[in-house]
């Protein structure tokens, strides 16, 4: 009976999840009898198409503590999540997927780091079953790519599988950005964070509704909301570019015209053409990276973040 004096709202995005409901919901109310906690559980479907509503519609009609948010279409996971925290009532809140892949067992884990002071307890997949090759060394480089371009700290093999306590979903609920990933802005708040390691089980039926082209996405979007480096990038690239035909073409012109070609290199009006236009385009992307300045600030200003975070005050 640890954890009865406060409220736990289980958020859970549900899209075609049909087969795994009832069962998912049974672990559920058994982890939370077992370790003696109030609880919420809230269903966010996310425009499913197959019988997923009608599920949940009779779960919550045996079940008290059961809320059911129901999408007009399918918005995605992470829009998904987002209304599942904003209509939350919980002292914190645990995010879970429909599938099985996140442990409901461990959520005395997560509530022992909670009630140790930590307002962030994410999830660390150290293993999945039956995880493609594909999926694992992209995986990998994804997270290798954005810990070296994120404006934030960014922990490997970190997933949606995290709790988070009150101060930390409100100030979530205030952020107003539609391309959102929601553990990135949880990364960017702040606050105090630490991390539990699970083994992820293959999923108990059905297949992944995320498609290789929805990580591709996702990927994206990753890169473009953390970080504005890759805009810094064009600019270094076209200094450099700039810099290199420039010193090339002074030593070949000097070479050629000034010397008297001692060293033999018979550079042609081709290869000094190239060189110019190497030059003009090394020129181009110091123009885009100029423009890319004004963008990056134009990116700040309209996601609308707040300047700062009150953590706490006296």
């Amino acid at each position: 009976m640890r954890y009865k004096n406060s409220l736990l709202s289980v958020i859970i995005p549900v899209h075609n999840e049909s087969a795994n409901l009832v069962w998912h919901h049974k672990r559920i109310v058994q982890a939370m009898e077992k370790i003696g906690q109030s609880s919420e559980i809230i269903y966010v479907d996310d425009g499913s198409t197959d019988d997923s509503r009608d599920i949940l519609k009779e779960l919550i009609k045996t079940s008290t503590n059961t809320r059911l948010i129901a999408l007009s279409r399918n918005f995605g996971k992470e829009a998904a999540t987002s209304a599942g925290l904003k209509k939350c009532n919980g002292d914190a809140a645990l995010m879970i997927d429909a599938d099985g892949q996140h442990p409901i067992e461990a959520v005395g884990k997560f509530l022992d780091k909670w009630h140790e002071g930590y307002q962030v307890v994410i999830g660390i997949r150290k293993s999945n079953t039956k995880e493609g090759i594909v999926k694992h060394y992209g995986s990998k480089l994804f997270y290798q790519l954005l810990s070296s371009m994120a404006d934030g700290k960014t922990i490997p093999n970190s997933t949606d599988f995290r709790l988070l306590d009150r101060r930390v979903i409100d100030e979530f609920n205030k952020l107003t950005e539609h391309n959102r990933i929601t553990r990135g802005l949880i990364d960017w708040l702040g606050f105090r964070s630490t991390t539990i390691d699970f083994d992820s089980p293959a999923r108990h039926s059905g297949t992944a509704s995320y498609s290789f082209t929805k990580l591709v996405k996702l990927a994206l979007y990753s890169f473009v909301s953390q970080s504005t480096k890759p805009l810094q990038f064009v600019g270094f690239l076209g200094g450099l570019t700039v810099i290199l035909s420039a010193i090339i073409g002074i030593f070949l012109l000097i070479e050629k015209y000034t010397l008297g070609d001692p060293m033999n290199l018979a550079v042609t009006g081709s290869a000094l053409l190239a060189l110019f236009v190497s030059f003009l385009v090394g020129l181009v992307l110091i123009c885009q990276w100029l423009l890319a300045l004004y963008i990056e600030s134009i990116h700040s200003e309209t996601q609308n973040r707040p300047l700062y975070v009150v953590d706490e005050e006296l």
